[in-house]
């Protein structure tokens, strides 16, 4: 069973009941990441998103984590480009209590001076580890390539430079602006009363909001479609190439996702059986799709010893190049469309997953997700819907590359 509702302070819930279980996740889902920030505020989602947890009106940062521990639940969150998520998963019969943690701290934190310089430390960390971690790094320069310098070119963690400079004020500051209520949305999913989702929602939440005028920010989006290297004195060298694909919930967005299983989704894929089973050019090579409300992006990713970057590089665009044109078997089709379809039924059998899945469906289309109809309409995709898809990607001239590693100039095409 499917509940959602819109409150008077524009504050929006949504609860997935899902009957037998003992447990519920819940979740505050935030319409903000780091695609919205400007130069100077890249990383403050994030930033922000660490210190939640440092500290409220009622509760030090011990007593935050101490109190989840007590009645044995389990709290998390992470930023992404757009999306800013709080979450926890109780037992059932700990939800009231879990939730009223939950919501003290993302409605409460008050961000002490100690605290916030010690997290500074971790975020500093925290960067110098993606440094370090030379996939991350290389996907992040290819949406600097791919997007530039805005939107979501900018990385989530942002900047070291930044991290250093923010004050207690511009958390506030951003939060007043950003935590909007009509900007949250609040998600359940698991074994929990529909009338007690929205008692907590109205006592935890909604009683401390008021309706205030929202304006969101225009997130600036160029394509720049450009091949930028980064050299690191590393044993591989790590290569990954972008290609527009569709927006977010446009009416191909599922037949991207089955092309996309059939190019590098698996270990049946064709990148996977060329790339590494035949010409043993890598350990790891992969593909797959990112959706954003203003368009798509398709990355191929995938790490080499640098005396095979040349043709690692060749055999994935001869690959890419042979898939446009032979297009695909029913096979194939099949195969890609069963691994979507028991994806998205796998998922139903996590409550954190199903919270998301119509947390971030809310959020991004203010509808409840008809999770049938979404079911019926991968079973009712046919070859030539996938064969569009496929004819929207993969142009030469919107392609944009990265390169990380012992290279000093960018890939070539």
């Amino acid at each position: 069973m499917i509940y959602s509702k819109q409150f008077p302070s524009g504050l929006r819930m949504v609860v997935k009941k899902m009957e037998g279980l003992f447990s519920v996740s819940m979740g505050v889902l935030v319409g903000t990441g780091s695609c919205f920030e400007t130069g100077e505020e890249n990383g403050i989602s994030h930033f922000i998103e660490h210190m939640m947890f440092k500290g409220t009106q009622k509760r030090n940062a011990f007593e935050i984590s101490d109190a989840m521990d007590r009645i044995g639940a389990q709290v998390n969150a992470f930023t992404s480009k757009d999306i800013t998520c709080y979450y926890a998963k109780s037992t059932s019969d700990h939800a009231g209590e879990a939730f009223e943690i939950l919501s003290d701290f993302v409605l409460n934190s008050v961000f002490p001076e100690e605290e916030m310089e010690r997290e500074k430390g971790v975020v500093l960390e925290e960067i110098a580890m993606n440094e370090d971690t030379p996939d991350d790094l290389c996907l992040d320069v290819l949406a600097q390539a791919y997007f530039g310098e805005e939107g979501y070119g900018k990385t989530i963690l942002g900047p070291a430079k930044n991290v250093k400079s923010f004050s207690r004020q511009n958390l506030f500051d951003y939060i007043s602006e950003r935590y909007n209520p009509e900007n949250i949305v609040i998600s359940f999913a698991g074994n929990i009363d529909l009338t007690q989702a929205e008692d907590l929602v109205q006592k935890h939440f909604e009683s401390s909001l008021k309706k205030r005028e929202f304006a969101d920010r225009k997130k600036v989006v160029s394509l720049c479609r450009t091949n930028l290297y980064k050299y690191k004195d590393i044993e591989q060298v790590h290569i990954a190439i972008a290609y527009p694909t569709v927006a977010r919930e446009d009416s191909l967005m599922d037949a991207v996702q089955v092309m996309n299983t059939i190019l590098g989704g698996g270990m049946s894929s064709r990148l996977f059986q060329k790339v590494r089973e035949q010409m043993g050019l890598a350990y790891t090579v992969y593909s797959y799709p990112s959706f954003f409300t203003e368009g798509g992006v398709l990355t191929i990713y995938a790490g080499v010893n640098p005396s095979n970057t040349q043709k690692a590089k060749e055999a994935i665009i001869e690959t890419v190049n042979s898939f446009c044109r032979e297009k695909f078997t029913k096979e194939e089709f099949e195969r890609g469309k069963e691994q979507i379809t028991s994806s998205l039924i796998f998922s139903q059998e996590s409550t954190v997953s199903q919270m998301l899945l119509y947390g971030k469906h809310m959020l991004y289309n203010n509808v409840a997700l008809d999770l049938k109809e979404r079911v019926r309409s991968l079973e009712e995709m046919t070859m030539e819907d996938c064969e569009r898809a496929l004819e929207l990607n993969f142009r030469a001239e919107d392609m944009a590359s990265a390169v990380v590693g012992k290279v000093k100039k960018p890939l070539s095409f």
